[in-house]
């Protein structure tokens, strides 16, 4: 122990040490520098804003600024094909060059969704199914029925569709709904005499009846002028009252 001690006061050991310090400084010191350069410590880009651009804008953006970049798809409703949707990273993020940016770009077709079971759920419900499901609601009509604003059947480009069918996600559908007024009678009106669009007034709104077939009897020379000679239903001794929403079928002619 005594002879160990001894070698430590030596300018042996003192000369060897602080070569070994310096030796480990140095390798420290270019360990560092080359991390530093290596790294490109302190140098880089803000990332652009490239959301809203179209996709061919982000691309000619990004290859300027030296950036690479990877495309995901998806397709969003109402958003033209081809728009960056989103970016990652966010725009005005500092990266080192050369960093990929990873860009999502809205798809020109839309995929196919199946048509939930809506039928015989309201209105309000069926709604929030169908666009929980990618799809939008279209128009809603109604037809005599005990149920009012239940589905009573959907359509999809004026055909009607069942439940399971596949359609364009984003589609609107179209809603066939009770009117609660199912078992209700109402008075047959009398439409000789009346223009056609006097009797679909009259049909619709005053009796809430349906338009049935439109047939002309004789030469027409001005459809606008053109008269209700002859009805289907019409009112007789026996048949004054009808189902509220039955068709009633006209005939319509330029004679007097």
């Amino acid at each position: 122990m005594g002879k160990f001690i001894s070698y430590l006061k030596t300018n042996s050991f003192r000369n060897n040490f602080i070569a070994a310090v310096i030796t480990v400084a140095i390798l420290l010191f270019i360990a560092f520098f080359s991390l530093r350069y290596y790294t490109k410590h302190g140098q880089g880009l803000n990332v652009p804003a490239l959301k809203g651009l179209s996709f061919t804008q982000a691309v000619s953006k990004l290859e300027e600024l030296g950036f690479r970049y990877e495309v995901d798809s998806v397709y969003i409703m109402d958003t033209p094909a081809g728009t960056v949707i989103d970016q990652d990273p966010d725009a005005r993020t500092f990266v080192k060059d050369n960093r990929t940016i990873y860009l999502t770009v809205s798809m020109n077709t839309a995929p196919n969704v199946k048509l939930p079971d809506v039928e015989f759920k309201s209105l309000r419900q069926a709604q929030a199914i169908i666009e929980s499901f990618g799809l939008k609601l279209g128009d809603t009509t109604y037809k005599p029925d005990v149920s009012r604003d239940v589905v009573l059947q959907v359509s999809f480009g004026g055909q009607p569709i069942k439940a399971g069918e596949t359609i364009p996600k984003g589609s609107r559908i179209d809603f066939l709904l009770g009117d609660g007024k199912g078992s209700e009678e109402v008075d047959i009106p009398t439409l000789l005499g009346l223009t056609k669009d006097e009797a679909l007034f009259a049909i619709r709104n005053g009796a809430m009846l349906s338009l049935g077939t439109v047939t002309y009897e004789g030469a027409i020379t001005d459809s606008a002028t053109a008269v209700v000679i002859k009805q289907d239903p019409m009112v007789t001794d026996s048949i004054a009252k009808v189902r509220i929403g039955t068709p009633v079928n006209i005939t319509l002619s330029n004679k007097k």
